[in-house]
């Protein structure tokens, strides 16, 4: 039945309004299930007359709906009992095959690119980002075409189409940015480059023309701008990971061109509006990306044009404006300067007292004092204020770049720069002095250079300044000229109040204990404060200081220190975040939501007394965010410091924590909260693992069938969160699982979950839990296909991880004797697939992969594993004689090559949300991360364990271990097996 599009388009238009978006997408759902779907949606793009709403709509669906469905993933749950083409299918999975029907991804690929060359911008960006998508699966070898369609497309002198064709490049090309070198990348890389680089040379000299034959045409002059800047992007693109060598043979001519439109300049281009970049500011700050990178990694060739670009740079800077709009141009050109100041030979220029001082004081402190519109950003956009002043989004900012070039000048000519830095510090300080209400500013100048300069080496984001330079004193300064900033009530600056937290905040690793103990205080004072910006800082400098801990790993906050005061500190902080009920409002301030997580952290059981209260705070959160997830950092913090009440409170009131939470949990799972969907899942683990001896509530009985629909397992985020909770839940409800007959439901998830490379760990996960959780008369009808989809994956496409869980699942097996399995078995098991293929696979992969074992409990297993293989196992006593004896070796080494003990489970690890891919995937939440089950918690002594084991079987088989040993042993294995005989 053919799809009617009007309809189509009018839901689609419906899913962006907040009002209708439940309803429509129920309905564009049903819509999905029809033939020839994603066409509908780029049918929808390309036709104007459906309006721009609907237009963009449809491309947002589409570039999600390929994200979904472009290959293949959890379309049913049949576990095949004897393994066939259908089962080896699966297994080939991980080679892409496509979901989508053969038909639709040719047409897809046929029309997308002509598509988004005719479509507006901000679809371009939407099409852009499908054809990513696309191109991570099937470029270049399943769409080879693409760069030859790409080229024939490309025009001598029309802007627009030519705008198109780079827009696509440039969104298959920018995968490169951050990847490492592989020879599949070089190999792609080249691909490219031989069709797309003399082409695309060929179209920066024709742009480049028609530019100098349109200085007076503002519309095509715009047009043109548009494509040097997206050719820009290409050029840093196509070199990120190595020089092409068709780049390298034109450098003359490229750097040429670059200079020349690094100091371009027409009135025609000039904008109006202060805030945002326009046409000359974006080229020029790609220029200088550009620069910056061939300047870090071709120096060789391109450091006999950095000169002039030096010279450029600083022209620029001392004349270009204040204006919002010129922020990016100047951190980019600041962060060049930076990168040519790290060579010694092009630092030299320098190396001289007047001329540093003319850099300090023309370009670096014009970047670094704060100017109107940064006072205006801190009075009316707080959060973003700190947002930029504290994390990594600021490298764009000015003082940022402005900081990282003062310090990389510091560390080429400390003595310099250090005493022309002084002087200016003097001088702001004196300058406040004299007026302290007109000159706030002055002070704020003097304490970011001071700063600036103190820090030497890396500032991290766990113990921020680690090492400060010999000629500053961090202590005094802060005593003689911030101290009172932080302890007066009135007539201080907001901004200069701000300061002085920051400055504890950034030198809290040169604070004694101590001193820490007497400022503490004072920052839970300031939370207090009716400045959004203040009671902020004082938050973040909160948690990152009860995260400190010194060399020794004792914390410089004590848990005491903390609990003493932590019912009112997290009864304000929730009053803070809770002030408006509004959603977003509520979740605008991640610095808040942390610091509670901290807190909760850090009193560990001390959260018993006020469960009630912080739970009661948790709960009216969660349902509130829940109506519109918008801040990923935000929901993250929440859910660590839920994860924190549970690990923490549950052991003592299970019931009362899980009959609390489950509510709102089970209204994000039946509404279908796909961003917090994977954190529920795992609390609802975390909360079944806090009562280990519970058996399955009413809730998790009715969360089985749900789990085990094909539904939840498409998002890959879902994965890591259902197998974490059932491995949970089986080892409870293995009984009612059988009664339900859902066990081959469960067989079928692990199917689909060992057919992928990407999912391989979880499978395991599973399929050990299973093999512990159900006797091995439930299991014995699936074994050989358990273990067929194994051996299939070995031979096909095993990967070192695959291999290592591959073993520890073996040695599982074989451990467990008492409940039916043992190493017979397996054996038994792997003849009915093939004859004698044990053998290859014991000699090949499980004796040399047990070896590289690494967690203790999974070596405690192996080593069990082995031991039993020697004593009870008639295969290896008959037939398998030297297998015997390389056993017993593996053995040994296992127990005379102990691995370094595990980290301690009570150590929670913080996780940097910036490298964090929120919304991408699965994000654990590290204050409930599972520790390593060990199987065997009764055994201590594991060599112990092993002697008496040894020693029993010996006596019940009448010496037959003994005559084994020496039988079978080389002579140097002898004594070290007799010695674990005596023990």
């Amino acid at each position: 039945m053919a799809t009617d599009l009007q309809g189509l388009a009018q839901i689609l238009e419906a899913s962006l309004d907040p009002s209708q978006n439940k309803q429509a997408e129920a309905a564009i759902g049903e819509a999905e299930k029809k033939p020839g779907f994603s066409i509908s949606l780029l049918q929808i793009v390309a036709t104007e007359g459906y309006g721009a709403t609907a237009r963009l709509a449809s491309a947002l669906y589409f570039k999600n709906y390929i994200k979904r469905s472009w290959t293949v993933g959890f379309q049913h749950l049949a576990f095949l009992v004897s393994v066939g083409d259908d089962a080896l299918r699966l297994l080939q999975d991980e080679n892409g095959n496509y979901k989508l029907p053969q038909n639709e991804v040719s047409a897809i690929k046929q029309e997308l690119i002509g598509l988004m060359i005719s479509v507006p911008p901000n679809i371009q960006y939407q099409l852009g980002d499908a054809i990513g998508v696309i191109a991570d699966s099937d470029f270049w070898e399943r769409w080879n075409t693409l760069v030859d369609d790409l080229v024939s497309r490309l025009t001598p002198d029309k802007p627009i189409i030519n705008n198109g064709v780079l827009q696509v490049a440039h969104s298959i090309f920018k995968r490169w940015r951050p990847l490492y070198r592989t020879n599949e990348l070089f190999t792609e890389i080249n691909h490219v480059l031989s069709k797309f680089g003399t082409p695309f040379l060929a179209l920066l000299e024709s742009t480049d023309s028609l530019i100098n034959q349109s200085q007076s045409n503002k519309p095509l002059l715009s047009q043109l701008f548009a494509t040097l800047n997206l050719t820009i992007k290409l050029f840093y693109d196509l070199s990120v990971q190595d020089l092409p060598p068709v780049f390298e043979d034109n450098l003359n001519a490229i750097t040429s061109l670059l200079h020349k439109y690094l100091t371009y300049d027409n009135p025609l281009l000039h904008t109006d509006d202060e805030n945002d970049a326009g046409p000359l500011e974006l080229v020029k700050s790609g220029i200088f990306e550009v620069l910056s990178l061939y300047v870090q990694k071709y120096e060789d060739a391109f450091g006999e044009h950095v000169e002039r670009f030096v010279g450029s740079s600083w022209n620029l800077l001392t004349t270009v404006g204040t204006e919002p709009k010129y922020d990016i141009l100047v951190s980019k050109a600041l962060q060049f300067l930076t990168s040519v100041t790290r060579i010694s030979i092009h630092a030299q220029s320098f190396n001289d007292e007047s001329t540093m001082g003319q850099v300090v004081e023309r370009v670096v402190l014009p970047n670094l004092t704060l100017r109107d519109i940064d006072v205006e950003l801190f009075e009316d956009e707080p959060i973003e204020y700190i947002r930029r002043d504290l994390e990594g989004s600021d490298s764009d900012t000015r003082r940022r770049a402005a900081t990282d070039f003062l310090r990389q000048l510091l560390s080429q000519f400390e003595k310099i720069v250090a005493k022309t830095v002084f002087r200016y510090i003097d001088h702001y300080l004196s300058e406040y002095s004299q007026n302290p209400k007109a000159n706030w500013k002055s002070k704020d100048t003097a304490v970011y250079l001071y700063s600036s300069i103190a820090a030497k080496g890396a500032v991290t984001t766990s113990h921020g300044v680690k090492n400060t330079h010999d000629f500053v004193n961090i202590i005094d300064f802060f005593q003689k000229n911030i101290a009172k900033d932080l302890v007066s009530d009135t007539g201080i600056e907001p901004i200069l109040k701000v300061d002085a937290i920051k400055y504890l905040y950034t030198f809290r690793s040169q604070i004694s204990k101590e001193q820490w103990h007497d400022a503490f205080p004072l920052l839970v004072k300031h939370l207090d404060s009716s400045d959004y910006i203040v009671y902020s800082y004082s938050a973040v400098a909160l948690e990152r200081v009860m995260a400190l801990s010194n060399d020794l790993g004792q914390p410089i906050i004590s848990q005491v220190d903390v609990k003493s005061v932590s019912a009112r500190l997290l009864q304000h902080l929730f009053e803070l975040i809770e002030k408006s009920p509004e959603p977003a409002k509520l979740q605008e301030n991640e610095f808040l939501m942390r610091c509670v997580m901290r807190v909760l952290i850090v009193i560990r059981d001390g959260v018993i007394p006020i469960t009630e209260s912080v739970l009661a705070h948790l709960i009216n959160i969660t349902q509130i965010i829940s109506q519109n997830p918008s801040n990923p950092r935000f929901y993250y913090y929440h859910f660590e410091a839920i994860g924190a009440l549970i690990r923490f409170a549950s052991p003592a009131q299970p019931d009362k924590l899980e009959t609390a939470l489950y509510p709102s949990f089970a209204s994000i799972l039946q509404n279908d909260v796909q961003e917090y969907v994977p954190y529920v899942f795992q609390l609802f683990a975390a909360l079944l693992e806090a009562n280990p001896s519970a058996s399955l509530s009413r809730y998790y009985l009715s969360l089985i069938p749900p789990i085990l629909s094909a539904e939840l397992w498409v998002s890959k985020g879902n994965v890591p969160a259902l197998v974490r909770l059932l491995s949970s839940m089986i080892p409870r409800g293995a009984s009612e699982i059988v009664k339900d007959n859902q066990l081959e439901r469960l067989l079928a998830i692990f199917q689909q979950l060992v057919a992928t490379k990407t999912h391989e760990t979880y499978a395991f996960e599973l399929i050990e839990c299973i093999v512990s959780s159900f006797s091995l008369s439930t299991l014995e009808k699936y074994y050989v296909t358990i273990l067929q989809l194994l051996l299939t994956r070995l031979d096909n496409s095993k990967t070192e991880v695959f291999k290592v869980r591959f073993v520890r699942l073996y040695h599982l097996i074989s451990a467990k004797d008492d409940r039916g399995l043992g190493t017979d078995i397996f054996i038994n098991l792997t003849e009915q697939i093939q004859t004698d293929i044990f053998v290859p696979i014991y000699l090949n992969i499980i004796l040399p992969s047990t070896e590289k074992l690494i967690r203790p409990s999974d070596r405690k297993t192996a080593v069990i594993s082995l031991t039993k293989t020697l004593t009870t196992s008639l295969a290896f006593a008959e037939k398998y004689k030297k297998g015997w004896a390389y056993s017993c070796v593996a053995l040994l080494k296992l127990l005379e090559n102990p691995t370094v003990p595990a980290t301690s489970d009570d150590l929670i690890l913080d996780q940097d949300v910036d490298d964090m891919g929120f919304g991408v995937g699965f994000t654990q939440l590290m204050t409930i991360r599972r520790p390593a089950s060990d199987q065997w918690p009764e055994i201590t002594n594991i060599k112990g364990w092993v002697g008496a084991y040894l020693r029993e079987a010996d006596q019940r088989l009448q010496g037959r271990i003994r005559g084994f040993a020496e039988e079978r042993l080389d002579p140097e294995v002898k004594p070290l097996f007799a010695e674990y005989l005596r023990r």
